[in-house]
Parts: C-alpha cells; sequence; structure tokens
C-alpha cells in the first residue's frame, strides 16, 4: 500500500509536468458474454451453430479513444456488415456508426450522440463519480504496470432474453395470469405478464467493476463512461462486458483529436432515458403478438 501512495504521488508530479499538447488514441477490444436457449425450436445443428456464430460476432467490437489531458472521444470501429448479421438490432436500440461518446473530466460532464429509433440524440449530462476502491494488487498489460481498482453499481440497463419463454416461464406466466383472474383488481396492461421478449425483461442488480490502470500514462481517462482513477484505465470488467487496451499512441504523428459532438436533439439523460422507456412499451406492444405463437430462440445480454 505505501507503494501505492508513493505511485500516486508521483503520477501527480508527472502529470503536471505534462504539456496542455499531450494526446493519444487508445484501442479497446469489447466482448459481452451471452447464455442461448434454443428450446422449444427443431433447429438442425448447422443453423443453431451459424446463429451463435453471428450474435457472438455481433457483440465483439472494436472501439477507440482519443484523449488528451482534460477530455476523450469514445466511438466504435465499425466494419462492414455481412449479408445476414444483426444489423438491425443495433439500429433499433442504438450504436450507430456515428454515435459518440465525450467526456471532459476538468468540467466533469459528458454529451453522448445516440442514434436510436432512426433518430439522432445528444444526451447532455454531468459524469458520474464512481466510488472506486483501490488496491495494491498489480498485473501487467503489455509492457504497462497495471493496478486493481473495484466498485459496485447498480446497473441501469435491463438485461433481456430475445425469443420464446421456457418452460418455467410459462409456468410462472400462468400462474400469475390465474392469479389476475382471480382478482377484482383492474391490473395494469403494462405489469400483466404475457410471452414478450420485452416482459422478460430482468430488472437492474448490483454488479461489481474491476478496473486496471496504469500511473504511466497518468491521465484519468478510460474507456466509454469510465473514469476516475490516478491514470489510465486499460482494462475494464463490468458484469458480462470486457472491455481490453490491445493498443496504445502517445502523441501519434496524425492525431484525430478530441471534438465536442454537436448534431442532435439536445436532452439531458433522465429525458433520454423516458423516451427509450415510451419507445421500448412501444416495441413491447409490437412483439407481444408474435411472442405468444413462439418459435425464435432465448438469448440472455449482459454488459
Amino acid at each position: 500500500m505505501k507503494k501505492l501512495i508513493v505511485n500516486i504521488v508521483m503520477f501527480l508530479t508527472v502529470l503536471g509536468a505534462y504539456s496542455q499538447n499531450f494526446n493519444g488514441q487508445a484501442i479497446y477490444q469489447s466482448k459481452t458474454s451471452m447464455d442461448f436457449n434454443f428450446e422449444g425450436r427443431d433447429m438442425p445443428p448447422a443453423r443453431v451453430k451459424m446463429i451463435k456464430e453471428r450474435m457472438k460476432n455481433a457483440f465483439e467490437k472494436t472501439f477507440v479513444l482519443n484523449f488528451n489531458k482534460t477530455a476523450s472521444t469514445y466511438k466504435e470501429e465499425v466494419k462492414l456488415e455481412q449479408p445476414g448479421q444483426t444489423g438491425g438490432f443495433r439500429f433499433a436500440f442504438g450504436g450507430g456508426g456515428d454515435d459518440m461518446y465525450y467526456k471532459n473530466i476538468k468540467e466533469q460532464r459528458y454529451s453522448s450522440k445516440k442514434e436510436t429509433f432512426g433518430k439522432i440524440f445528444l444526451v447532455q449530462d454531468t459524469l458520474k463519480k464512481i466510488d472506486w476502491k483501490l488496491s495494491g494488487e498489480t498485473k501487467k498489460i503489455g509492457d504497462y504496470t497495471c493496478y486493481k481498482a473495484t466498485a459496485t453499481h447498480k446497473r441501469e440497463e435491463r438485461a433481456f432474453r430475445m425469443g420464446p419463454p421456457t418452460r418455467e416461464d410459462r409456468k410462472n406466466n400462468e400462474a400469475k395470469d390465474q392469479q389476475n383472474k382471480a382478482s377484482a383488481k383492474e391490473v395494469d396492461s403494462t405489469k400483466v405478464t404475457s410471452n414478450s421478449l420485452f416482459d422478460r425483461m430482468e430488472e437492474p442488480k448490483d454488479v461489481v467493476i474491476t478496473a486496471w490502470y496504469t500511473m504511466e500514462i497518468p491521465i484519468s481517462q478510460g474507456p466509454a463512461h469510465y473514469w476516475g482513477l490516478p491514470g489510465m484505465i486499460l482494462e475494464i470488467q463490468d458484469d458480462r462486458t470486457v472491455l481490453l487496451c490491445s493498443k496504445i499512441v502517445i502523441n501519434p504523428e496524425e492525431s484525430e483529436g478530441v471534438e465536442e459532438p454537436s448534431k442532435g436533439k439536445k436532452v439531458n439523460q433522465a429525458t433520454y432515458d423516458e423516451i427509450m422507456e415510451k419507445k421500448m412499451k412501444e416495441m413491447q406492444e409490437r412483439f407481444r403478438s408474435n411472442s405468444r405463437s413462439g418459435g425464435g430462440f432465448q438469448v440472455r445480454i449482459g454488459g
């Protein structure tokens, strides 16, 4: 722990010595694990394997973080999709090729440009501070010595499963439907159980974030919305999603720079969340009738 304290002091000293022209670029590989369930579908093994491979590829992405001393931009390095890939799913829920997340750690704010349901939003709000717990545990990522830090938070986005319900889902739904019929009270239609994809969403839960940061790059930056450590974050494990830095270039000869996005309808995070909730309910109604007929497959997406 004494070594960690000494290194933090060195971090502050080196940070003060960095010039205003300091900048860099980091490449992150993102992987999200998934639970597949093809129950109720008489599908050839080759078809199942193909679907699993396509979904796996859809949730393995590459991101680029351009940064300087005080700000950064984070966006996906989008590859051309092959025929049959799951681009439509990403289009509906966000993650378009022009999406960008900008965060300014000096001013503690962010601007997130998102294309969702065919519309472009610019979500602007205050950065949330992460209550990191520092550890003296170390490991090497590339040539950098990294320190471990952890934090606990409640996942705001709910995980969901695609496709028809399992036998357990049907059993629970039948029991709840009987209770609803026996009750004389009117039940909100949005709370009645069904076979809909969105009716089977899993509520947010407390998850542990594990970060590995290096004080050899003395800036409080990291991928996506992660920040606030005494050094550059090179790896994040947040529930089922892992972000791992595969390449860093400091002061490259040609730099993209860090420019805050300005295109899109400006809203704060709360307003954007309300819009998303409304759209999800609309999609819920559309999926409800299709899901009752069965078929399809299930996948639980985390992270």
